[in-house]
């Protein structure tokens, strides 16, 4: 008896180099989490292209599909009932109408032939839909914050010690829920064997966790021994091409669905011997302000 042997599975197709870019201080993959970087995936490009793109998109399909049914109907000779013998005008509006189960009903199949080809057009029209409806669908109800972060971060001294300082606000005005925050801190070392590698450490928050987010948040790390950051200057950062990677995540009371924000500071963002500048003020009856207009500020210690 004879034994079919099972073809392999086909790996999928390998890029065949990664660029990895490093510019003011910031290591950037190339094309990484751009839509054009899809084009492999149409159903990620379908969701990553900006709707300008994807109306353009589903138009241009919609009108390729229309043109190969209408040829699909002028193959059959005369064979849709009002249209004129040969006009690829009203193949083409009759295969519009087919496919977006328009039916005027004065335009009809006069043959078996366009029977088929409505029948056949009727079922990927069905898709389509079906398809384009998902798209929508999911573009729309995906997750998304509006959670801000200061442009720079600064180290100043707290409490008596060096202390990592940035911020975050929610621009939504409603409330993130169990907002967690987790910072990493990312640099090149060189190990006892000489070999230089990338490490990465989680860099702990004296307040990482917050039950309801809808109002600024100060993130503090302060470096003490046990800090990775513990005795190194700005220019031994700047060497190890050092880079803080801001990581916020929480439920949105809105839609209770989990959202996710993410920053990172390279060494251009980073002031040392600054502090933010104070962004609550009080009225004069005693109540509080937050201005935004100070969000990113930073000031030099005297």
């Amino acid at each position: 008896m004879k034994r079919w042997k099972r073809s392999p599975a086909k790996s999928p197709k390998r890029h065949k180099r990664l660029f990895i870019r490093v510019q003011d201080g910031l290591f950037s993959i190339e094309g990484l989490g751009e839509w054009h970087s899809y084009w492999r995936e149409p159903y990620h490009l379908m969701l990553t292209v900006p709707w300008l793109g994807f109306v353009a998109i589903i138009a241009v399909i919609f009108l390729l599909l229309n043109t190969f049914f209408a040829s699909l109907y002028l193959l059959g000779g005369d064979c849709i009932v009002n249209a004129r013998p040969g006009s690829f005008e009203d193949a083409f509006h009759f295969s519009v109408q087919t496919l977006a189960s328009i039916g005027y009903g004065v335009m009809s199949p006069k043959t078996s032939y366009a029977h088929l080809v409505v029948v056949c057009q009727s079922i990927v029209g069905l898709f389509v839909i079906a398809v384009l409806t998902g798209l929508i669908f999911s573009r729309f109800t995906r997750p998304t914050a509006r959670v801000l972060f200061s442009k720079a971060a600064v180290v100043m001294p707290f409490e008596g010690l060096p202390t990592l300082v940035f911020r975050t606000a929610n621009q939504r005005r409603n409330r993130i829920l169990e907002a967690e925050v987790i910072v990493y801190l990312s640099m090149d070392q060189v190990t006892q064997e000489g070999h230089q590698m990338r490490r990465f450490y989680q860099l702990k928050l004296s307040r990482s966790r917050t039950p309801t987010f809808n109002l600024p948040w100060t993130l503090m790390h302060t470096i003490d021994s046990s800090s990775p950051l513990y005795g190194l200057d700005r220019q031994q950062m700047i060497e190890a091409h050092t880079q803080i990677t801001v990581s916020l995540n929480g439920l949105d009371e809105t839609v209770s669905q989990n959202v996710h924000a993410r920053h990172i500071y390279g060494m251009s963002q980073i002031f040392f011997d600054h502090q933010l500048a104070d962004i609550i003020h009080y009225t004069e009856d005693g109540h509080r302000y937050v201005d935004f207009e100070y969000f990113d500020q930073v000031i030099p210690l005297t």
